[in-house]
């Protein structure tokens, strides 16, 4: 009987000490690219290696300055930033999940005027968008449109994992 009770308080362990090895064992990392494309033109990029399970978060910014007034005379500066958080939330040989957070400040295509005639800075706009999982074939590019009009702006994402070492 005693040997019976060990047997199975052995394989319990065992099996326990499995599950918690498969828990704590590494994730893999995951490299991916982001482009972000405004009317067709790539106007800024990001790039990182994530482990699965880990989120980066990374802001880039791009401050412009217009000429502005009746007098045409340089004003008007606008700080143009974008922050995105990316996460891979899975990773296989064959694909990769990405959950991403953007916030941007982009211009609206035209420039208002005064009554007179005279130019007015372009207006900054606010842009968010989430995805909750975007599943990206293992080394290939998708898309993700963010504003569909004035202006167009895509997001080209790209992620691979490494090949998986056997001994």
């Amino acid at each position: 009987m005693w040997n019976t009770r060990a047997a199975v308080l052995s394989a319990a362990l065992f099996t326990s000490s499995i599950a918690a090895h498969a828990q704590t064992a590494a994730q893999p990392p995951v490299h991916w690219e982001l482009q972000i494309m405004r009317d067709g033109q790539q106007i800024d990029s990001f790039d990182a290696t994530t482990t699965v399970g880990q989120a980066r978060t990374e802001t880039h910014h791009h401050e412009v300055m217009h000429n502005v007034g009746c007098k045409d005379t340089p004003a008007g500066n606008i700080d143009l930033s974008r922050t995105l958080t990316v996460s891979p939330i899975e990773a296989s040989p064959d694909s990769v999940t990405l959950a991403i957070e953007a916030q941007e400040t982009i211009e609206d295509d035209s420039a208002p005027q005064t009554v007179e005639g005279c130019k007015l800075p372009p207006q900054p706009r606010e842009v968010t968008a989430s995805h909750p999982g975007l599943t990206i074939p293992n080394g290939q590019w998708v898309t993700w449109t963010i504003v569909d009009k004035n202006p167009t702006l895509v997001y080209r994402v790209r992620a691979s994992v490494p090949p998986l070492k056997t001994n």
